[in-house]
């Protein structure tokens, strides 16, 4: 049988679109595999590492009728990405293997049966569905995924605390030295549920999701159950376990009354940063801030004597302010904003500091000071 047969183009977005959560090594081999079921005209392809599974349906061509094989995903995408984008492929069915046929090459691959693929048994309860466009996500995402903690013991903190509520939804991380949080509005009134997606998810659903523009911006329907959640958009399924745990308390963290505030031109903070990290050590990245009316100065050294000072020219009156970073934390924030105008707040030089958007409480960054 004739499993599909279509452009290289066209079936090798269809591969990658699934194949991202497949992990090179695995203790069960089929899950190297992507899951080919044909009913019908439509193909589904599915592909799970046993916490996340991503499922898309399309139609490819080939025969029509009922097959259910699997095969490796990554020597299938490695094969196709040799060919012309123009040429026709074909994937045929037979026993136990499967032959890939394009111009005058052919290919003899392996394949495992497919009712061996371990799916993932989906929740039964999932809370009502709600959809935001997947341009809003893709940009809630950016503005707070890279402060979650890469393999903290504190395994809650690896991975995006969701809120939703009423008509917000709000996204926070953090990773017990910084914390970011963004929200944007709903369409409709959800009750309140709050859940943590891994760290794995996140950075799948970054790669998938579009930024596209316009009245017909796609969107992502979202579904949360107690230890899973639901995502559908364009054409896909993506189902995740999440991450069990209390997410730390985010409004105790955000300072709500820092009286010494300053605005400025995003650009030109984040290259001063920029100049003065060159002169930190790699394992000591420490940069300090002086804030006085009319300047900020931006001060870092190193073990060999080395010194850099950059000096920015800011509408400020307040306390003079003494205070010192990690310099990658300001720099990260700053380089994920697009806006031209940042507002910097302080209370003194031990407590942390608040960056926000000037006249927009749609997001916050707090980082914690270093001793310098």
């Amino acid at each position: 049988m004739i499993v599909l047969k279509a452009t290289q183009d066209k079936v090798l977005a269809a591969l990658q679109s699934v194949a991202g959560i497949v992990e090179r090594r695995h203790t069960l081999p089929i899950l190297a595999n992507v899951l080919i079921r044909k009913t019908g005209n439509a193909l589904q392809l599915t592909t799970s590492d046993l916490e996340i599974q991503i499922r898309t349906t399309a139609e490819l061509g080939g025969d029509t009728g009922e097959c259910m094989t699997t095969m490796s995903v990554r020597k299938l995408i490695d094969i196709l990405r040799t060919m012309p984008g123009g040429q026709t492929v074909s994937l045929e069915s037979d026993q136990s293997r499967l032959i890939l046929k394009a111009g005058k090459s052919r290919f003899t691959l392996h394949s495992l049966p497919g009712q061996d693929f371990p799916l993932v048994q989906e929740s039964a309860a999932f809370g009502p569905v709600f959809s935001v466009p997947q341009k809003t996500l893709k940009s809630l995402l950016g503005q707070v995924s890279f402060t979650m903690a890469v393999q903290d013991i504190r395994y809650y903190l690896n991975g995006i605390l969701f809120v939703a509520e009423g008509q917000t939804l709000s996204l926070i991380a953090t990773d017990g030295h910084r914390l970011a949080f963004a929200c944007a509005t709903l369409d409709v009134q959800v009750p309140k549920q709050e859940v943590i997606l891994p760290r794995k998810t996140v950075i799948e659903l970054q790669r998938l999701l579009s930024d596209a523009d316009g009245d017909n911006r796609p969107h992502i329907e979202m579904q949360f159950a107690s230890s899973q959640a639901k995502f559908t958009f364009g054409g896909m399924e993506f189902v995740t376990k999440l991450v069990e745990g209390k997410f730390p308390d985010y409004n105790r963290v955000i300072p709500k009354n820092h009286h010494n505030c300053v605005t400025l031109g995003r650009a030109a903070l984040l290259t001063s940063l920029q100049r003065t990290a060159i002169m930190t050590s790699d394992k000591f990245k420490g940069v300090r801030l002086n804030l006085e009316p009319g300047a900020l100065r931006v001060a870092s050294s190193n073990a060999e004597q080395e010194e850099a000072v950059d000096e920015l020219d800011v509408d400020y009156a307040g306390d003079n302010i003494e205070i010192g970073f990690n310099v990658t934390y300001l720099i990260d924030a700053l380089a994920n904003m697009e806006q031209d105008m940042v507002q910097l707040a302080f209370a003194d030089g031990n407590s942390s500091a608040l960056l926000t958007i000037p006249a927009n409480d749609n997001f916050k960054y707090v980082v914690m000071p270093m001793r310098i």
